[in-house]
């Protein structure tokens, strides 16, 4: 992994990077823990390979594992879900179209099990690929090795707001509350065990990947989601937390758009704001509140660049075109 590959076309395989700059001492990178009877937690090993985190959710007969993640990363994902159970993988949900929780599909499929997504996830891939697959490949020996053209989309989707599956043990309902860190964005959601899983449109930590985003409608998604009743959040990236975690991110992502907000109507440039290595941000004189430090990182200087670009052109940063 290069360190600042962020906010490229690919910049989304650039999270690793963030690892160094936000090394926490409750992580555990590529362990398998359980949350609640039934539910585990599988953190991904974000610096060195960049892999997400995973959800495995056992139901009667089946299990469900949230995001797919890398090849490599949906490799062990797979081989722990056999360890904490003999039920077979039967549906991988992706929470959005990046790679590091998508591009690992077809390791799935070719395992027998179904891709599941929200159809905006399908839509995202077929505006970003192959490009981004193709780019991917030349860096990520395990996206190479699988010797395709583009990335595998979900083999099912979705449209409107939830979909459910249910049997005699479980309750998963599966959440569209629209366009925050991507436009296909999808919530897991346990009513009963009261555990949420978020993907990348709430994380725990400095990882939040701003290019393809509403950034002024993140905090509406998040606010939405809030209504649920939360006991456990599993974030994409970073540590499982509580409710406070979708409130520290609603918090940062209204902090960031002010911030920027204020300064442009200050007549600040973005210059002014933001420091640039030939196409790569590299520092900001935007400060925000200690309240939401958790999320701030290296990561700060193209989230202001990409705030500045959102309000001065007057739509998501995800519709502007670089």
């Amino acid at each position: 992994m290069n360190r600042m590959r962020a906010f490229s076309m690919c910049g989304f395989t650039a999270l690793a990077s963030l690892a160094f700059f936000a090394s926490r001492s409750d992580a555990q990178p590529e362990t398998t823990r359980p949350i609640v009877e039934g539910v585990w937690f599988r953190e991904g090993d974000l610096k060195t390979h960049g892999h997400c985190n995973n959800i495995i959710i056992e139901m009667k007969d089946y299990l469900i594992v949230v995001d797919a993640n890398f090849p490599s990363g949906a490799r062990l994902a797979l081989a722990d879900a056999k360890k904490v159970s003999s039920k077979p993988v039967k549906y991988v949900f992706d929470t959005h179209h990046h790679g590091d929780h998508a591009y690992g599909n077809a390791v799935w499929t070719e395992a027998g099990a179904t891709t599941l997504a929200y159809k905006g996830v399908a839509d995202e891939m077929k505006r970003y690929e192959p490009a981004r697959w193709q780019d991917t490949a030349k860096t990520r020996k395990d996206v190479g090795d699988l010797k395709r053209d583009t990335a595998e989309p979900p083999k099912q989707t979705f449209d409107g707001k939830k979909f459910v599956l249910k049997d005699e043990t479980r309750t998963v309902e599966f959440h569209f509350f629209g366009w925050a860190h991507t436009r296909g964005d999808g919530f897991v959601y346990l009513p009963k065990e009261q555990v949420l899983c978020t993907g990348d449109a709430v994380v725990n930590g400095p990882y939040n990947y701003t290019a393809d985003a509403n950034i002024g409608n993140w905090p509406n998604v998040v606010k939405a989601a809030q209504k649920l009743k939360v006991k456990h959040l599993l974030p994409g990236h970073g540590v499982p937390g509580g409710p406070e975690v979708l409130e520290g991110e609603k918090q940062f992502m209204l902090a960031l758009r002010k911030t920027v907000a204020d300064a442009i109507k200050k007549g600040k440039k973005m210059e002014d704001l933001v420091t640039m290595d030939g196409k790569t941000p590299k520092a900001t004189s935007v400060k925000l509140p200690d309240s939401v430090k958790n999320w701030v990182g290296d990561f700060l200087p193209a989230q202001v660049r990409d705030a500045y670009e959102e309000i001065t052109q007057k739509k998501p940063h995800g519709d502007i075109a670089h």
